[in-house]
């Protein structure tokens, strides 16, 4: 059978969905293919939101053993039901995919299950045999895990990043390959249950595209809290004996040889497009030597009709990103401009404490040769952050010297994620160093602590520091 709409759009991740809905919001008639039997892709699936579910139950798990009593709230007897906490996650994917399915029949976008191949420009055949034709078609078909040559996943012993959100027990220990936001993150769950973490990093420093100042606090006050790290090494082979796994690594800067133990190997050395099965070649769609396809500024492949965003395309890998870009695009074949700065996509690290940056790095700056101001203000010095004992981490804004506009601002702090979008408001709308310095923000909040750093970076002295 035929089914005729004026767009498709293959895959139903934060790129897809939010695509499709906008669309159909503007006047589209749109259809969306989906391979999984849920919504929402990776992220919401078996990606963003799973971890933070995980994050979150085993931070509140982590508390009531050690920082509890320092609030007068005495626990006796605290253990941990892993699969309780593992239902609670399924609960909320569930709760979730379940609302994507409400939207799309809220927004009447007709959503089918299958895997798309895209024949021709205007057509998409699905496994099942149905036929989808359109004069615009969108690959929002995200990303996978990717692996290292020589190592085989078995999402038991060595895992992924998805197998990793899906252990029946806690391992005695794990080792990560990858030194990078979902590496960290999920070491941070497993160390707070139990595990010994180790972070294997090619690099010499930990997410090395973060401004240096903040990934090295954030490495100081992981280490505190229990992981280890080995920087600057390369895992060579990978090895099952009767006690586990045996890892050899190899020291980027002298070759150098160590054997490693762990029980468990996490492989989280980031992700490529997932392209596979679709037909790109085929149609003469251009790729970059790293798999992503190439579009022009509306998001148009290199053959008319054919659009892509998300993952799939160049830049950071986030469904924030996926989203913003997935709403520009059904806006444009709406016939309206498109809006999108991807120079002010916020990045943020869910551990704990949470790093939030947006813009430049103070690196980055050096290099372009670009003056600039630093604002920084510790959290040791928020009334509010003090008074939750949750005081760790700073916050640095970096501003023109001559201009004051905010070039960066990088955050590492208890919520981190939030304080962030007021950095990303002014900077959208070319805003100051002084402008945040002189907005008024509720006290005490931890986002007086923005304002003062702000107030450093425009060359007024901050109040509490």
């Amino acid at each position: 059978m035929t089914h005729k709409f004026d767009l498709i759009v293959i895959g139903a991740g934060p790129g897809g969905y939010v695509c499709a809905i906008k669309a159909a919001q503007l006047g589209l008639k749109v259809a969306c293919v989906e391979k999984r039997e849920t919504f929402g892709g990776t992220c919401l699936n078996v990606g963003c939101i799973p971890s933070k579910a995980l994050l979150n139950s085993s931070h509140k798990y982590h508390d009531a053993k050690t920082s509890f009593h320092t609030h007068g709230i005495d626990v006796t007897k605290i253990s941990l039901n892993l699969k309780q906490m593992m239902t609670h996650k399924e609960t909320v994917v569930g709760d979730l995919t379940k609302g994507i399915a409400f939207l799309f029949k809220k927004n009447n976008v007709t959503a089918f299950k299958g895997t798309a191949t895209i024949p021709s420009p205007g057509s998409v055949h699905l496994d099942s045999g149905e036929i989808l034709t359109a004069p615009a078609i969108v690959i929002a078909t995200g990303s996978v895990s990717a692996t290292i040559p020589g190592i085989t996943i078995d999402e038991k012993t060595i895992l992924s990043s998805t197998g990793a959100l899906s252990l029946t027990s806690v391992p005695s220990s794990m080792v990560i390959v990858g030194g990078g936001y979902i590496g960290l993150e999920l070491g941070s769950v497993w160390s707070r249950l139990g595990a010994a973490v180790t972070v294997v990093e090619f690099a010499p420093g930990i997410v090395p595209a973060m401004d240096r100042e903040i990934a090295t606090e954030l490495q100081r006050i992981l280490e505190k809290q229990g992981l280890k790290f080995k920087l600057g090494h390369k895992v060579e082979t990978v090895e099952t004996t009767k006690e586990g796994l045996s890892l050899t690594l190899k020291s980027v800067a002298t070759d150098q040889l160590e054997t490693l133990s762990s029980e468990t190997l996490l492989v989280s050395v980031g992700r490529h497009p997932c392209t596979d099965g679709l037909g790109l070649d085929a149609l003469g769609i251009q790729r970059t030597s790293r798999g992503q396809i190439e579009v022009t500024d509306t998001f148009e492949t290199t053959v008319p009709g054919i659009y892509a965003i998300g993952d799939v395309i160049s830049g950071p890998m986030l469904a924030h990103k996926a989203e913003e870009e997935g709403v520009a695009l059904a806006e444009h074949l709406a016939g309206k401009p498109i809006i999108i700065n991807h120079d002010l996509i916020p990045g943020v690290i869910y551990t704990h404490p949470e790093v939030a940056t947006v813009g430049s790095t103070e690196e980055a700056l050096k290099e372009s040769g670009t003056p600039y101001n630093i604002g920084k203000f510790s959290f040791k010095a928020n009334a509010r952050a003090h008074s939750m004992g949750d005081d760790s981490g700073f916050v640095k804004v970096l501003a023109h010297k001559t201009t004051d506009a905010v070039l960066g601002v990088h955050i590492i702090g208890g919520t981190a994620g939030n304080l962030i979008a007021e950095a990303v408001a002014v900077m959208t709308y070319g805003g100051s160093a002084e402008d945040i310095g002189r907005i008024c923000h509720a006290h005490p909040t931890e986002s007086e602590a923005l304002k003062e750093a702000a107030l450093m970076a425009s060359g007024l002295k901050a109040i509490h520091a």
